[in-house]
């Protein structure tokens, strides 16, 4: 394993933040020995500065594909921390559906709901089965579920909809396992009826999104925990931006936006926490 010398660290952190976002201080030596080593090794480099040198050179960006895809945390699961879900059910698409239900019965019901870091796909699936639940008829809406990541591994296997048993069995009961999913080999890949409803891309919260348009409901969740303060404050501003008026905003339960974005106002429904904007 290459180890990171000190006077590149700083260097390669402020390349990664460049590129990705994520911020990482000068603790996480280990994870750039743990994570970069292996690629470092088989692009020919024996340093980390010259790793970040040879991916700012490649024109095929296929060195920082792989650096973004070591270094990212894809740490999720189905119905992850449950009380987000439970809100989303129980409150936030009721109260939506509500708002968004036209008065002529033949025009279907617009409702657009976007997962910002969706990694491999289980947030925004957990949405879709929450929706097919609730609404049972999906012909009376036009739904729009979009997940994006910044990792292009991520946002192949979530459009790919397939999971090993681990993946399977994190926050995923019996019944709903068996109900939209298919055993396919040791793996089970989601159904035909909710992958179709679910759209990914890749993107880059640090860049402009203003061309995905406006969403009712949207979920950020753990992931502006590995950005500087000035990062999420531009982060939560744009996505104050790209929120309906009367739309919802879900962070992670250990998240807060005070003294992040004052564009925004907490609001608590049975134990969990939801924006609004002002």
């Amino acid at each position: 394993m290459i180890k990171i010398a000190p006077d590149e660290l700083k260097i390669v952190a402020q390349y990664i933040k460049d590129i990705s976002g994520i911020h990482l201080d000068q603790s996480k030596s280990y994870l750039f020995e743990t994570r970069l080593s292996s690629i470092a090794e088989e692009a020919g480099c024996s340093s980390y500065r010259e790793l970040q040198k040879k991916a700012k050179l490649d024109a095929s960006k296929k060195i920082e594909r792989r650096i973004v895809d070591a270094i990212t945390t894809n740490e999720t699961l189905f119905f992850r921390d449950k009380g987000p879900f439970e809100l989303l059910q129980h409150k936030i698409l009721p109260e939506m559906i509500d708002l968004r239900t036209p008065r002529t019965p033949t025009i279907k019901t617009n409702l657009r709901i976007w997962s910002a870091a969706s990694s491999t796909g289980q947030e925004l699936y957990s949405i879709a089965i929450i929706l097919k639940e609730l609404l049972r008829d999906l012909s009376k809406y036009k739904i729009t579920l979009l997940g994006t990541d910044i990792s292009d591994n991520a946002i192949s296997q979530a459009s790919y909809g397939k999971y090993n048993k681990f993946e399977i069995e994190r926050g995923l009961e019996r019944p709903m396992l068996q109900k939209y999913f298919s055993l396919i080999g040791d793996s089970w890949k989601i159904k035909d009826e909710i992958r179709s409803m679910a759209n990914f891309r890749k993107l880059n919260l640090m860049q402009p999104f203003t061309s995905l348009g406006k969403f009712d409901i949207i979920f950020c969740r753990n992931v502006a925990i590995y950005f500087t303060l000035q990062d999420r404050q531009k982060l939560f501003n744009k996505i104050a931006d790209s929120l309906a008026d009367d739309g919802f905003l879900v962070i992670g339960s250990t998240e807060s936006l005070t003294g992040v974005c004052n564009r925004f106002i907490p609001k608590r429904h049975l134990r969990s926490i939801f924006y609004q904007k002002k």
